[in-house]
């Protein structure tokens, strides 16, 4: 079966939703349609504090048929491929949907399968993650007796790249107020040479690891995780410009201070280049991919993600496609924040080959946010662009907030009462926020 729309919006999370609310909001007359099988749309920048116990999971949670837009067609289905050269896409069940415009924002997929042993650990037993189940993370918190807890994340792009900290910010305020931390030693290993790439949020948050007193491995890419025997796997992305860990031979003074700040004497097994720090619970972001339906595509670049042009978001390639949100290969974090400026990109675009408007000549400029909890009652808020610029909102000032680069407790309001009420209210409806 075939059917043509004038508009065509694939996937049903934050950018599809605006999109298509938005669309439906300033445009006129316009044939839109949504692709998305889903039965469930949640909101998942509150699935961190649903990790550590303080928001409740079904509250993240509601019904596809709520927030999509009345006004569309629906089409709950996969899509299996694209045939941009026929303005065309086909649908798992063999249906071909025709369209004159097409919108391609299916987030991405968790991709376990690209780290050693991880599709057999993943969330069972002690080790877990918000990603996939912050119900299971509360779960090892809760039990977590003391030991090493390790927190870590992967080599590839991953949602809001700051997430894989802050539940060990919550988690650590957690084990004080269980009284297990001062038997525990908390270790975070990232594969990156910074806490943070923004200067000023990276230096609030050193010194919270400093506050803390949290174990940071720089230069640590998770290659693998040994679920039965508690190991996480590393290989160093840099040469050791002195020892990686202590024994019989180094001591703390023989550390390389580019890879070890902090440093806790913790088990670790070296196998040839690999190094396992064994854990007593390890939460990580797992590996995340493009979907397979788009890495396989003609619109995917090398790497898979979706090829767009960074500031306008169009296709590179394709002049009446445009990519949003997590597929698309742009060079800032992938976040909610970040679809809410380039959804009036895209509409712009849109709206002046649909409606003969006028072109506003609007372009994204790499806007993301990560509202970094540290700690139950406190939060920074990093904003910036594609060059790392630290650019707050000024209507943050209206909360009596004047810097938020620095712990406030005010933001913490704003990430878990006021975000969500945006988000449902005002984002997913296709209004300005």
């Amino acid at each position: 079966m075939s059917k043509k729309h004038q508009i065509v919006v694939i996937g049903g999370g934050t950018g599809g939703i605006m999109t298509a609310s938005r669309l439906l909001r300033e445009g006129k007359n316009l044939d839109i349609a949504v692709i998305e099988p889903a039965d469930t749309h949640y909101y998942q920048p509150a699935w961190t504090l649903v990790g550590a116990n303080t928001y409740s999971f079904e509250k993240t949670a509601r019904p596809m048929s709520e927030v999509m837009p009345s006004g569309v067609k629906w089409y709950k289905e996969f899509v299996t491929s694209f045939q941009p050269e026929d303005n065309s896409i086909t649908l798992k069940n063999g249906d071909v949907i025709a369209y004159d415009y097409l919108v391609v924002s299916p987030g991405l997929r968790m991709a376990p399968e690209l780290v050693e042993g991880l599709t057999e650990a993943m969330d069972n037993g002690v080790v877990c993650s918000n990603y996939t189940d912050a119900r299971h993370t509360w779960d090892v918190l809760k039990n977590f007796k003391g030991g090493t807890a390790l927190f870590t994340q992967p080599t590839t792009p991953i949602k809001c790249g700051g997430a894989p900290q802050k539940i060990m910010y919550l988690a650590e305020d957690h084990f004080r107020k269980s009284g297990v931390r001062d038997n525990t030693k908390v270790l975070f290993a990232t594969a990156g040479s910074v806490i943070f790439g923004v200067k000023p949020i990276a230096k609030t948050l050193m010194s919270v690891i400093d506050r803390k007193d949290i174990n940071v491995r720089f230069f640590h890419q998770l290659v693998g995780v040994d679920g039965k025997n508690q190991i996480a796997w590393y290989k160093l992305a840099k040469e050791p410009d002195g020892a990686v860990v202590t024994d019989d031979k180094h001591t703390v003074q023989d550390l390389d201070k580019t890879i070890q700040y902090n440093y806790k004497d913790v088990k670790v097994t070296i196998d040839g280049d690999r190094y396992g720090i064994h854990f007593d619970m390890l939460h990580l972001a797992p590996p995340q991919a493009s979907p397979k339906f788009v890495a396989s595509s003609p619109l995917a670049n090398a790497d898979g993600w979706l090829d767009v042009d960074h500031f306008t978001l169009k296709h590179n390639k394709y002049d009446n496609i445009w990519g949003l949100g997590d597929v698309a290969a742009l060079p800032t974090a992938k976040t909610g924040a970040a679809i809410r400026k380039q959804v009036p990109v895209v509409i712009d675009q849109l709206l002046a080959r649909t409606q003969d408007a006028q072109l506003k000549g609007k372009k994204y400029n790499g806007y993301s946010s990560c509202p970094l909890v540290t700690g139950y009652g406190k939060m920074v808020l990093a904003e910036f662009d594609y060059d790392k610029n630290f650019t707050p909102d000024p209507e943050l000032k209206k909360m009596l907030i004047f810097d938020s680069s620095k712990e406030h407790w005010r933001l913490w309001i704003l990430k878990k009462y006021i975000l969500p009420y945006l988000y449902w209210n005002k984002m997913l409806k296709g209004k300005d926020v």
